[in-house]
């Protein structure tokens, strides 16, 4: 049977904004829970002068997978919101990721 060629991009698309959540999600909690109070608790000012950066690229990266998404149409502006507001929140992150698993599960059937 062959894939619809809508379907197989907007698969790709959830893939991607997992993946950036995921990265996102997870140098945002270590740099809040490990590298700050390694700086301000420890005296290790290194902690967030190496995390900060990597975080920045990594939310450069999952805004750059929303705006592609958002770009693309079909998304409704929600979700797009959701996905902005919730790479600013730690932990939350993982939350938007299990949503877009959820998603890509329904879109796989």
């Amino acid at each position: 049977m062959p894939v619809d060629p809508g379907k197989a991009e907007e698969l790709r698309q959830i893939r991607r904004l997992r993946l950036a959540a995921l990265l996102e999600a997870t140098t945002l909690v270590l740099l809040v829970f490990v590298a700050v109070p390694l700086k301000h608790l420890g005296g290790l000012p290194q902690a967030t002068a190496i995390m900060g950066p990597v975080h920045g690229l990594a939310f450069l990266f999952y805004l750059w997978a929303v705006m592609q998404a958002a770009g693309s149409g079909g998304w409704p502006k929600a979700v797009i919101a959701r996905m902005v507001i919730f790479a600013f929140i730690p932990l939350a992150g993982f939350v938007n990721e299990r949503l877009l698993w959820h998603q890509q599960q329904r879109l796989s059937i």
